[in-house]
């Protein structure tokens, strides 16, 4: 009878040991980045070898496929395939209109897509570091400038655009009727500002500055005095993967430190994008983004 009783008490304190552990796994688990949370994200990455970054392919020279074949490639396209190559994953692009990215990563279609970090963007994903720099730019036409010489001068003018991105909500802040295209290419945007069916595009200075190269015969050109809003690009993945940030930022890191991200910059954008740029640069204040 004794010897049940000593076996019951063993029991019932075995039990209270790992109930009090179970406890204390429960609440380290998922309280923000460091050691002891779960990032399930994280987890099925490794699990199935591979990343699966979102992308446009339409964006030269960030994302695109190269003349006569299927070969995806730009800036953020090889930076991914380093980064991806640092981290020992397989990497998949899938290809998808800068409206539909972020709630592709939301449902899990993809992993992270590249974009601009904003306040209201990171209340509901992560963000790597930054790993481009750069600033806000305006392709008008060549022989009025579109007739706008100041961000004022936007109101009332047409603006081509993606519907949901920075560069539209800064177009309908000073009053421009944002026109709105899917997953179009370059040219689309261009050419409506050089045929007036638009009268300017809003964007990042590298992008404008070699789609605009791309296409010679259009009669458009880069606002010669306005150069605003610099930016950053970084890569987004769902809220809490913490662990997968903080792969993603080693990784970036390493890259930075061994001239690797600077050397993609370059063959790219012939210039070093990785690094901040330095020009003074008006900030556009009430932007709620």
């Amino acid at each position: 009878m004794k010897r049940s009783k000593y076996i019951s008490i063993i029991l019932l304190a075995s039990i209270a040991i790992l109930s009090a552990c179970g406890s204390s796994d429960e609440s380290t688990a998922g309280s923000g980045s460091g050691e002891g949370t779960t990032d399930e994200r994280w987890e099925e990455i490794q699990e199935k070898g591979e990343i699966v970054v979102g992308t446009s392919g339409t964006l030269f020279p960030a994302s695109y496929y190269e003349d006569g074949d299927d070969n995806l490639t730009g800036f953020e396209v090889e930076v991914m395939r380093e980064v991806a190559d640092r981290m020992e994953l397989d990497i998949t692009f899938e290809i998808l209109g800068i409206d539909s990215v972020l709630p592709a990563i939301q449902s899990g279609r993809i992993d992270v897509s590249a974009m601009q970090p904003t306040e209201k963007r990171e209340e509901e994903f992560n963000f790597s570091e930054p790993y481009k720099y750069s600033y806000t730019t305006m392709v008008v036409r060549k022989d009025d400038n579109s007739d706008i010489n100041s961000l004022e001068d936007l109101e009332g003018k047409k603006a081509g655009g993606g519907a949901t991105t920075i560069y539209s909500q800064i177009a309908e802040h000073f009053g421009a009727e944002v026109v709105t295209y899917g997953n179009a290419p370059n040219e689309a945007y261009l050419r409506d500002v050089h045929n007036g069916r638009t009268d300017v595009v809003i964007n990042d200075y590298y992008l404008q500055k070699f789609g605009i190269a791309e296409f010679p015969e259009f009669d458009i050109h880069l606002h010669p005095d306005l150069q605003f809003r610099p930016t950053v690009k970084a890569i987004a993945m769902p809220k809490q993967a913490d662990q997968l940030t903080e792969e993603i930022n080693n990784a970036l890191q390493e890259m930075r430190e061994d001239g690797t991200l600077s050397e993609l910059a370059i063959q790219f954008f012939e210039e070093d994008a990785s690094q901040k740029p330095d020009l003074e640069m008006e900030d556009i204040e009430g932007l709620d983004l």
